[in-house]
């Protein structure tokens, strides 16, 4: 067996040796080469153009690169006014005013308004049938369990069967009695005249990073202006009283479809500010729309509802209430919006990124030089030269000379 190693070994480690010495030992610097053109001209100067297009247009102009930004800081209140006239068999002629249909009467960017109900009147607390349904029919007391609840009952099961009507046993229960039937909603809704009820909404703004404060109430406006004006896109944008048929119509709904099940609606105030221009120019932007989508095919638990009780006790002292299912229109207030102003900080970043850009340009045509073009090899030949070190003594150089 030969003791000498294999010479495809060697040969192998004497290249590795020279590309580690390449690597460790060789200094690359940039070369300046005048390429007389037309055609690479052009081509750099129309990357530079988009460049600068892009840095001057969208960064500086459009983002406004030049500023620094803020988030807006928000406070709502609103105040609702109207009054509908209802006159039913059950409750007679009646006048609803805001302390009847806005329930509660203050929440956090947002209120709701009664636009339907079901009214269940002179409850007390005692022994009723349960409403019929699957789970609460029955033939003897067999059908009832003693202290059942089930997930929609009114009340507790005491075990026995009663009559509900002449054709009809169900369950007996312990609970507020008459117990509510909510099987049937009003059609058209109750309150329908809430279309023509108005909502003035005071929004106060704050940008903590210029202390810069506002509110959609703009200075101009007088006391006699608010009595009088009524939001419109065209005609009156910066109005801040709202006429509920009109907040809907704007979210391309029909009110009096939404008021039978009621809806959640948004009302959107949007403000974008340029600190850098008068605080005039500052200005709320109104839009709405639906919140709670509904499909019409497939109508499972639509709307917006909820219930409350009006408590009293009658001639003998006994506690007796009202119930009423409420439905109606929940409307969110939603504030946006961002400040911006000038700041050195981000406009020196802005156009170093800018300039550093520009040398993409270089990259890019050196590539097309060097890679694409016919005379690629002639323009490698004028872009490269190799030089050996002068500290050996032989001072020459290979490759090109010119």
């Amino acid at each position: 067996m030969s003791l000498l190693p294999d010479r495809g070994s060697m040969d192998s480690c004497s290249a590795c040796c020279v590309d580690l010495g390449s690597c460790l030992f060789e200094y690359d610097t940039p070369r300046i080469v005048l390429i007389k053109s037309r055609k690479v001209g052009l081509m750099n100067r129309l990357v530079q153009l988009v460049i600068l297009a892009y840095v001057i247009g969208w960064v500086f102009l459009w983002e406004k690169g030049y500023q620094e930004f803020d988030s807006v800081v928000s406070s709502v209140t609103s105040k609702v006014k109207g009054v509908a006239v209802t006159n039913t068999s059950e409750l007679g002629l009646k006048v609803w005013d805001v302390a009847d249909y806005i329930v509660p009467a203050q929440e956090e960017n947002a209120f709701f308004v009664m636009t339907n109900l079901i009214i269940t009147q002179h409850q007390k607390q005692g022994l009723c049938p349960e409403i019929p349904d699957d789970t609460t029919l029955c033939t003897s007391d067999a059908d009832c369990v003693p202290g059942y609840v089930g997930t929609h009952s009114n009340g507790v099961q005491t075990g026995k069967c009663v009559v509900y009507d002449s054709s009809v046993k169900t369950c007996d229960i312990f609970a507020w009695c008459p117990v509510e039937n909510d099987t049937e909603v009003p059609k058209p809704a109750f309150l329908k005249d809430a279309e023509n009820f108005t909502v003035l909404i005071k929004n106060n703004i704050w940008y903590p990073k210029f202390n810069f404060t506002k509110r959609n109430i703009l200075p101009n406006v007088s006391s006699a202006y608010l009595k009088k004006c009524v939001y419109n896109r065209i005609t009156d944008p910066f109005c801040p009283i709202f006429r509920l048929g009109s907040i809907v119509s704007e979210a391309g709904q029909d009110f009096q479809d939404m008021a039978v099940k009621g809806a959640v609606m948004a009302i959107q105030i949007r403000w974008d500010c340029n600190l850098d221009r008068q605080a005039s120019y500052c200005l709320p932007r109104y839009s709405f729309r639906r919140l709670d989508n509904r499909d019409p095919n497939h109508d499972v638990s639509p709307g917006y509802n909820f219930r409350f009780a009006k408590f009293y006790k009658n001639a003998t002292g006994e506690d007796m209430r009202t119930l009423i299912k409420a439905f109606g229109i929940r409307f969110d207030v939603m504030v946006f919006g961002t400040a911006g102003k000038f700041d050195i900080i981000p406009t020196m970043i802005n156009i170093g990124s800018g300039v550093a850009l520009l040398g993409v340009a270089t990259y890019l045509c050196d590539f097309i030089v060097l890679h694409i073009l016919q005379k690629r090899n002639y323009y490698r030949e004028k872009k490269y030269k190799y030089v050996e070190d002068y500290e050996l003594g032989t001072g020459s150089t290979y490759g090109s000379t010119s």
